[in-house]
């Protein structure tokens, strides 16, 4: 049995300005924010060592996580769909 991807998943999205400065121009699929997301945070190591599952947040992530300077990445998931639209 193949699984049908959820077609939501893969519309285009538009951005916020914010989520744009971390990702780049949008329009782009929710999964394809994800990747870009994780791609920044790996390459400016913005993982917390101590615990890999929270993100620390620098000044272009911090208006994309509401102004928090740490958040995990469910937390991180939900703040991001406040920029998408």
């Amino acid at each position: 049995m193949v699984r049908k991807v959820n077609p939501a998943l893969l519309k285009p999205m538009t951005l916020t300005a914010e989520l744009e400065a971390v990702t780049g121009k949008g329009p782009m699929p929710r999964s394809q924010v994800v990747k870009k997301l994780w791609e920044y945070i790996k390459k400016h190591n913005l993982q917390n060592p101590a615990n890999k599952r929270n993100i620390f947040a620098d000044e272009k992530l911090l208006p994309v996580f509401g102004g928090k300077k740490e958040v995990n990445m469910f937390e991180m998931t939900k703040l991001v769909s406040k920029h998408l639209s």
